[in-house]
């Protein structure tokens, strides 16, 4: 299968998503992830859309997936335009376009791969990819409600540290609908990698 792997990460208020989490999950860093990918195999395409935030559990690091859609069954189309590319869903419009900078590989020290609950593998390993990664601009708006987060990067890759507990929320549901309410306090960076899977 061939992979285009279109990621974005941004900042987003680390006690909230701690409120989140289910029991066994511990927040690593406020931040959460769009991974969106356009696959094809046998000539045929379909795209995937992932929602991840970085936790610790069951001695791994890794992503914990908040919800995840795939074409047919999810509403999910892209369109090209140039260096751009638009993802588009009833929730979601994301817009990568390639800067033409690259950068290594995308490996993560501290990822050991993906939580996924109610299912089964409920682990997933991290994905060995030894392709570099192009760097892009990125925007996005989620659009489960009006105040959704959304944002624009700023044409650089930024570092997201680590916030002590300031505040206690209320326990939230681990939703998609939840996690975009969030307000995004900026975009972290984006970038395309292309591999076979």
């Amino acid at each position: 299968m061939n992979v285009e792997q279109f990621v974005m990460a941004y900042h987003a208020e680390q006690d909230r998503l701690r409120a989140m989490l289910p029991e066994g999950f511990t927040s690593l860093r406020p931040v959460l992830r769009i991974n969106a990918e356009i696959r094809e195999e046998s000539g045929a395409e379909t795209v995937y859309l992932e929602f991840n935030t970085p936790v610790a559990a069951e001695d791994r690091r890794g992503w914990l997936n908040i919800a995840h859609w795939e074409s047919p069954a999810a509403p999910l189309t892209y369109r090209r335009e140039g260096k751009t590319v638009t993802f588009q869903s009833p929730f979601l419009e994301i817009r990568f376009t390639g800067v033409g900078l690259e950068g290594g590989c995308p490996a993560e020290r501290d990822n050991d791969g993906c939580f996924f609950l109610g299912r089964d593998p409920a682990f997933v390993p991290a994905e060995k990819i030894d392709s570099n990664r192009e760097f892009c601009d990125c925007s996005f708006a989620w659009r489960f409600g009006p105040d959704d987060a959304r944002g624009v990067s700023e044409g650089k890759t930024l570092p997201a540290f680590p916030s002590q507990e300031e505040k206690t929320y209320p326990k939230a549901p681990l939703t998609a609908a939840e996690a975009a309410s969030i307000p995004c306090d900026q975009v972290l960076g984006s970038y395309v990698v292309r591999f076979k899977r």
